[in-house]
């Protein structure tokens, strides 16, 4: 797959059966499933894949403890379910996690947690991940970075994901599905035409429009789904969204374990504090009512108050605003359900379809965790009126790198590590985590470190630099520093200019 085949534009009309407005989860899920069943799909993105709500996650494939609070079983069933699923399909971005909740005298009883997880636990499949037990915090490696008052604790599992690499990895299997492809491409004109729809798509960086003819449309376009009906000329939705911001803290490594924890703030509200990037602790989230535009959203200073606030009634060491060596934001685009706070506010999905006077099937809400199995049933509501055959197939299918024999990511390093002994054991585990087999061809021809050419710093060579050019859709320095991968965390600001500036000159040469 080529830049030129993956960005190429052309004025003359397209037609498809269907146009997926949208490159986030929902949208690259959805776009994924419909080319598997045979139907032809164009995608088309305003910004960057993944470059607003999904990659400004927690960055979590869990079951959702706390909505175990609102009784919402079947959420929590499904999510633990579509849990196991992912886990088995991307072993390489997604990887479990053993959470540390350390309990006081202002939670539920013991009793009580422990029974919840003993729910959590048999409520959706396990697989292979450890039922919760009770720890002691004083003999636990966690109980170091806590504060001496607490003595007790829980541990339970969940994973991790690299959230905007399963956003990427979704879209590249719908383009080697058959699927079209356009980033940078917003879609300005939307109108029935016939017994489809007439849309406009216009490239942002380059001002050419193209006409696409489509039998139907999704839209999955998150905080702006009303915008995008609106632009259809569409009646008021049965459904809204509720904007919810939800911010996070960067701060360096806070403990010398592998350990996440689950913290409970003074509000009610929970906190993660999650190994991030080997060097480094994530910590958050808020949940801030949000007006104004979707597209500009960062932390505010009493955010960033709030989460270190949180993060200091537990931890020994104290965190501070002045800590923090990255910071991001992000909008939730919720189901509006009148909850009274946004922390209360449900993390389910609906789908709603307008069969007239074309079909247009609207996404709204939604979590990383269920993102497959609302792809799955947006296509079925489809199939009848764009007469779509086959039946799902995602649920046993490999995410591109993710054919690993066992899923036995440990296994598979361990070969890599052979098979590339001139790699550093820090770079393997990059390459590893982020592209699993497809590490052969990011890695075919190369014997060496100077093989992988320009160093940009942070581990970040033009060989990858390269790859995610052509095989991912990566255009700039912030798609690749920051979605692609995390490395501008360790990026100076030089590097980040020659980075722009080796860009600018093109690559992708090998």
């Amino acid at each position: 797959m080529g830049q030129s085949q993956v960005s190429a534009k052309g004025s003359g009309p397209r037609t498809v059966d269907l146009l997926v407005i949208g490159g986030g989860i929902n949208g690259a899920g959805i776009a994924r499933d419909a080319a598997g069943r045979g139907v032809r799909v164009l995608l088309c993105e305003q910004d960057d894949l993944a470059a607003h709500t999904s990659s400004a996650s927690t960055k979590l494939i869990h079951g959702g403890l706390r909505y175990l609070e609102h009784r919402d079983f079947r959420l929590v069933r499904d999510s633990l379910r579509e849990r196991a699923v992912l886990l088995r399909n991307a072993p390489h971005i997604i990887w479990p996690l053993r959470f540390v909740l350390p309990h006081h005298a202002g939670l539920r009883p013991w009793w009580t947690i422990r029974l919840g997880l003993f729910l959590y636990d048999h409520l959706g499949e396990r697989g292979p991940l450890p039922p919760c037990a009770s720890i002691d915090l004083r003999r636990h490696a966690s109980g170091r970075a806590l504060q001496g008052r607490y003595r007790r604790a829980f541990e339970y599992s969940d994973c991790w994901v690299q959230d905007s690499r399963l956003v990427v990895l979704n879209a590249r299997d719908a383009h080697a599905r058959g699927a079209e492809v356009r980033t940078r491409t917003a879609c300005v004109s939307l109108a029935p035409s016939g017994s489809g729809w007439a849309a406009v798509l216009a490239d942002r960086a380059s001002g050419e429009r193209v006409t696409v003819a489509a039998r139907g449309v999704v839209n999955a376009s998150g905080p702006w789904v009303g915008r995008i009906r609106a632009l259809a000329g569409g009646a008021e939705a049965k459904h809204r969204v509720r904007l919810v911001k939800g911010s996070h803290i960067v701060v360096r490594r806070l403990f010398d374990h592998d350990h996440p924890y689950i913290f409970q703030a003074g509000d009610g509200r929970v906190l993660f504090a999650i190994p991030y990037e080997e060097d480094y602790t994530l910590l958050g989230t808020t949940d801030v009512e949000f007006e104004g535009a979707p597209g500009r959203v960062e932390i505010a200073p009493e955010e960033v108050d709030y989460i270190c606030a949180a993060a200091n009634a537990y931890f020994a060491t104290p965190v501070t605003p002045g800590d923090a060596v990255w910071t991001y934001a992000g909008i939730r685009p919720l189901i509006d359900d009148h909850a009274e706070n946004a922390s209360e506010v449900t993390r389910d999905y609906v789908l709603h379809l307008d069969p007239a006077p074309a079909p247009m099937l609207s996404v709204y809400g939604g979590k990383l965790t269920t993102y497959r199995r609302l792809a799955e049933q947006a296509v079925d509501m489809l199939a009848g009126p764009l007469g779509i055959g086959g039946t799902g197939w995602t649920a046993h299918a490999p995410l591109p790198g993710g054919d690993i024999p066992g899923a036995d990511i440990g296994a598979f390093t361990a070969q890599c590590g052979a098979r590339y002994s001139w790699l550093p054991e820090r770079l393997l585990r990059h390459y590893v985590r982020h592209y699993g087999t497809e590490i052969h061809a990011l890695l075919a021809g190369r014997s060496s470190t100077g093989d992988l050419r320009e160093h940009f710093g942070a581990g970040l060579y033009a060989a990858e630099v390269a790859y995610l050019v052509e095989h991912e859709w990566a255009r700039t320095a912030e798609d690749i520093l920051w979605r692609r991968t995390r490395k501008g965390l360790g990026v100076s600001a030089g590097g980040a200019d020659r980075l722009r500036a080796y860009l600018r000159a093109g690559c992708g040469q090998r």
